[in-house]
């Protein structure tokens, strides 16, 4: 028989032992968890690269990679380390050997880009050692404790066994069996010891309740409640590329295109309603396909996977959703709804080739019918440039609008808080295509300003609007046009616009030209230059979108604009954030000095309105105070 204290030194080394083991498997599988969390977010640089690049915008790339994931550490560079981002996080926790992976190092040579990463596993290898020493530390305690009661136990046990013997020998073997059972389950029954089981099972319950949810947070979208892009990435990798049941499909990417047209005129919770329900109409649509796969890639993009249909099946049903579009436009009287790229896919199809073809897609479907889709099939790659083939379309659609002048102009209220208050109305413009059918206002400007045809554009509006108000005899109003920053940056555009402005020495007076504070600071000496030339015609100049940049007000006193319009950042619920309404006031303090008026867009509400009349703000502009009408 063992002593208490041989057998408190046996128990206590097989539970180091075993500790260790379980503590080494534990660590094992831990990394093979990381390295595949590393080998996923491996595909996922690669798609967002090929989709951000392709837009000409690096320093994007490395932006929206640092809000995905932490990092301990990020370079990105060019094949000859050109153009190299770096980041490295300070206060990283020591690597732990089989456990944390080391820097992946990758190539994508179509984009000429060298990456290495290394993802930030600190908080769940500092959480996996915490567990585990709370488990050794109990095991340890349970071993001591167990041993003692052992000891207790075994005399009792020898005991009977020996009065056992002298009664009956031929009993002895049950008797054995009979006091081991009891031994077994006077142990269970000891309060404490069911009290430290019960907490190691929630201890490991918790965790794993922890990992879950942050699982879900991390690849849901909160607003649509879909699965968001990670998981877009990880379905398509895990169910396409992977051996499974999907063999082929089609992919369709949806954009809604009057998101931001929404968010500025109607405020941000019509544009959170807008995306709601749009989610809810490729559910309704999708009933039909119950293997299908929706997703929402980002703010305006959502993402639909029909695995194992052919073309023609996948068109069938973009046209119902076409249908379900149209209905949802008529009855929330909106000048389009969304627009749908289609592409077929099979095992041999990388992703980013499908998300590129599936854009290009997009861009022919903006410019045929509203809430038009459009198939990007293989014969199309080889006849064109997948991405000159979308550009294409949308030039020959914006020359057109420019050449047959089809454009209509809305004009939306800018309401003056009081009656000292200069204000105006701002002119919203609307191009139509040889339908006469409302284009995507935001996709056009953005097209406009990619294949060089802003400048254009910026002409027809301000020639349309002048012969507007001389048309209509409207010299008692004022009327805001936003220009670009690659106008005022334009000699020949300044000069026709100076000339314009002279010859209607009636109008010129009643127009406020809208450049961002961003355009503005793009060059200061051309922007001064553009503002002296307005003020000498007689116009004025409002900075729109101001407090997004880091602006000072010496910028402001140098170029003497005469508005200045806030960001909707700063007047959105302005009535319950008080560090918002501390900036406003203080920005309005300042901006008066300057005799500069302050304005507020995105006004949503008469809390709102309330709040920034108290302010001083100078005119108010939004859903609440009015809608876009014609002039």
């Amino acid at each position: 028989m063992y002593t208490f204290s041989q057998l408190l030194i046996r128990n206590i080394l097989i539970g180091i032992v075993f500790s260790i083991l379980a503590a080494t498997i534990s660590l094992l599988i831990l990394g093979e968890r990381f390295q595949d969390k590393a080998t996923q977010q491996k595909n996922i640089i690669t798609t967002i690269a090929q989709k951000i690049i392709l837009n000409n915008d690096k320093q994007k790339l490395a932006e929206t990679l640092r809000r995905m994931t932490t990092y301990s550490q990020l370079k990105i560079a060019n094949s000859d380390n050109k153009n190299t981002f770096t980041y490295s996080k300070a206060n990283v926790g020591t690597a732990i050997p089989f456990v944390t992976p080391n820097p992946k190092k990758f190539s994508i040579k179509e984009l000429d880009l060298n990456i290495t990463f290394q993802q930030d596993f600190s908080k769940e290898t500092n959480s996996a050692l915490q567990l585990m020493g709370i488990l050794f530390l109990l095991s340890n305690i349970f071993i001591i404790f167990a041993s003692w009661l052992s000891i207790r136990k075994h005399k009792v046990f020898f005991r009977a066994i020996s009065q056992q013997i002298k009664n009956d020998l031929s009993n002895i073997n049950n008797s054995v069996e009979d006091n081991k059972d009891a031994v077994v389950n006077d142990i269970l029954d000891i309060p404490e010891l069911r009290e430290g089981i019960n907490e190691i099972k929630g201890i490991i319950t918790s965790q794993l309740n922890n990992s879950s949810a942050l699982e879900k947070e991390a690849y849901l979208d909160s607003l649509t409640q879909l699965p968001n892009r990670g998981r877009f990435v990880q379905y398509y990798e895990n169910e396409v590329v992977q051996d499974s049941p999907v063999k082929f499909g089609v992919l369709l990417i949806t954009r809604c295109s009057e998101l931001q047209t929404i968010n500025q005129i109607h405020g941000y919770h019509e544009g959170d309603t807008y995306i709601v329900n749009i989610a809810e109409i490729f559910n309704t649509a999708l009933i039909n396909y119950p293997t299908a796969k929706i997703f929402r890639l980002n703010s305006s993009d959502f993402a639909c996977i029909i695995p194992n249909v052919q073309l023609k099946e996948a068109e069938n049903f973009a046209q119902d959703l076409t249908g379900k579009f149209n209905e949802y436009q008529q009855a929330s009287e909106l000048d389009s709804v969304a627009y749908t790229g289609l592409v077929y896919f099979d095992k041999s199809k990388p992703l980013g080739e499908l998300l590129a073809l599936a854009d290009t897609g997009i861009s022919v479907a903006q410019t045929k019918n509203i809430n038009a889709w459009y198939s990007q099939k293989d014969t199309d790659i080889l006849e064109n440039n997948s991405i000159n083939y979308g550009n294409q379309n949308w030039r020959q659609e914006i020359e057109s609008v420019i050449e047959n002048q089809r454009i209509s102009l809305l004009l939306q209220p800018i309401q003056p808080s009081n009656r000292n208050s200069r204000v105006y109305g701002e002119i919203l413009a609307r191009f139509l295509n040889s339908n006469e059918e409302m284009l995507p206002t935001a996709s056009f400007i953005a097209m406009a300003e990619k294949l060089d045809k802003i400048v254009a554009v910026d002409r027809l509006i301000i020639e349309t609007a002048i012969n507007e108000i001389v048309t209509k005899n409207l010299n008692d109003q004022s009327f805001g046009i936003n220009v670009s920053a690659r106008s005022i940056n334009d000699e020949h555009f300044l000069i026709w616009l100076e000339r314009r402005l002279l010859r209607e020495s009636a109008v010129a007076p009643r127009l406020i030209f809208e450049i961002t504070e961003h355009g503005l600071q793009q060059n200061i000496k051309t922007s001064k230059r553009f503002i002296d030339m307005i003020h000498r015609v007689g116009s004025r100049v409002t900075v729109e979108r101001f407090g997004v940049g880091l602006t000072s007000f010496k910028f402001f006193r140098d170029l003497k604009p005469d508005f200045i319009k806030m960001d909707s950042t700063y007047t959105r619920d302005i009535d319950e954030d008080k560090n918002n309404q501390y900036f406003l006031r203080l920005m309005v303090d300042l901006a008066h000095r300057l005799s500069i008026s302050v304005l507020a867009e995105s006004v949503e509400s008469q809390e709102e309105k309330h709040t920034l009349e108290k302010l001083f703000i100078d005119g108010c502009q939004g859903f609440y105070i009015g809608k876009p009408t014609a002039i």
